[in-house]
């Protein structure tokens, strides 16, 4: 397959980053892969992966010529970066994201780019725990969506919307069109909120000190296993995610809340018949994302890693 970018710049070299270059090489996708982190140590593992051409210490080195530009940085540093590099940027480039907020970013992003560059805001919805380059893996985005929120578009650009669309389908993912609001609410449904609660539930075992550190280790049931796996996942990430979809997350929280009362009157007053309904329709949801073959974010995912 032909190249589809002659040389692509990713700013930021965690997972999301490094397993992008991963598949790229894969595919063969990209004439040149060049990336950026301002820290040396980071620098250093992703240079001794051999899938980076050159790493920069500077993002407006690593901009100069690419073709197509990716934010793979927090959420909350994007229009930093943004302005950062704008100057440096080739003309009729195309300048991406991978960041799982939409309106936040595109607000952010948007008044530092050029009206020779063309900005298309995307979030492959994929990941694990693990963080930094050496994370990565090819087949992170197979079989998994990548949201992209260009929002209304002129006719001239939209070759460069299924350019980047080709992209992410040759790296193995499904891609979707969606309005950026509706995209912060899905998201808050299916991935902000429920990493809150992982935290949150993961902080009240810390907190309940009749339990012990080893026996949460210990006997550390399927369910709150997984609850760790989520809350292990880079903090200035999540940070920057819930503060920067603060709105649809806080909406999110209310329904969940209510749904909490409703269970918990349902147990104090020994309502059997509305807990059995509640988790038999309930099971159906998981059923359907079984099926959906949208499961395998599992630990087991680093088996592609070995580790």
């Amino acid at each position: 397959m032909s190249h589809i970018y002659n040389r692509v710049a990713l700013i930021g070299l965690g997972l999301i980053a490094s397993s992008m270059a991963h598949a790229m090489r894969r595919g063969n996708l990209a004439g040149q892969i060049v990336g950026h982190s301002r820290s040396i140590d980071t620098q250093k593992k992703a240079i001794s992966l051999e899938i980076f051409d050159e790493v920069f210490g500077s993002a407006k080195e690593a901009v100069e010529n690419a073709d197509l530009v990716v934010l793979c940085v927090p959420v909350g540093a994007m229009g930093s970066v943004a302005k950062d590099i704008s100057a440096y940027m080739k003309a009729g480039s195309t300048l991406t994201d991978v960041g799982s907020t939409k309106r936040a970013v595109i607000d952010s992003v948007s008044p530092h780019v050029r009206e020779d560059v063309f900005f298309v805001p995307a979030h492959p919805v994929a990941g694990t725990e693990q963080s930094g380059p050496d994370a990565g893996f090819a087949e992170l985005f197979d079989n998994r969506w990548c949201l992209m929120t260009p929002g209304k578009v002129e006719d001239h650009n939209l070759n460069r919307i299924e350019k980047l669309k080709l992209l992410w389908t040759s790296i193995g993912a499904n891609v979707e069109l969606m309005d950026p609001d509706h995209h912060d609410l899905v998201l808050a449904v299916t991935s902000h909120a429920p990493h809150l609660i992982a935290y949150t539930m993961v902080g009240v075992a810390d907190d309940l000190r009749r339990v012990t550190d080893s026996e949460v280790v210990k006997y550390s049931a399927a369910g709150f296993r997984d609850f760790t796996r989520i809350a292990a996942s880079d903090p200035t990430m999540w940070r920057d995610v819930f503060l920067s979809n603060k709105d649809a997350t806080l909406e999110i929280l209310g329904r969940f809340t209510e749904e909490l009362f409703a269970l918990q009157r349902a147990i104090r007053t020994g309502d059997g018949d509305y807990l059995h309904e509640y988790f038999t329709r309930t099971r159906e949801l998981r059923r359907g994302v079984v099926e959906a073959g949208q499961d395998t974010d599992a630990p087991d995912f680093g088996r592609f890693k070995g580790r």
